[in-house]
């Protein structure tokens, strides 16, 4: 072949919009997942019948989030989805209360390095 693709060579093809349903915005409310907000399965919400009614995309995202706690980026490049779909899809699992999100820590709210530094030396005086 010339490097060009041909129907049966390329694979199976899914547009993101017929994968969200043609929404572009997770969830009712607007929520916003950042690349780096950990996302992990919600062991109260496991229901085992109102996952077989999800799309075979939904079930993937919450079977990589099964095995261990990952972020936003992370299920896009081992769902091999668009992290816009993502986004979308996590809207509705944590919408069905299937997921637990944990948003990054904003770098106003994280400790100052200075006081790390005194905490490292007041230790090591130990």
């Amino acid at each position: 072949m010339n490097g060009q693709w041909y129907d049966a060579d390329a694979g199976p093809l899914v547009r993101p919009y017929a994968v969200t349903g043609g929404r572009t915005k997770p969830g009712p409310h607007g929520v916003r997942f950042d690349l780096i907000a950990l996302v992990a399965v919600d062991p109260e919400g496991a229901d085992a019948a109102a996952e077989s009614l999800m799309g075979p995309e939904h079930r993937a995202l919450l079977g990589l989030c099964r095995s261990e706690t990952q972020s936003v980026a992370e299920l896009a490049a081992d769902a091999d989805l668009p992290v816009g779909v993502v986004r979308v899809l996590l809207g509705d699992l944590l919408e069905g209360g299937h997921v637990m999100v944990s948003r990054p820590v904003p770098p106003a709210q994280l400790p100052d390095v200075r006081i790390l530094r005194e905490v490292i030396e007041g230790l090591r005086a130990l």
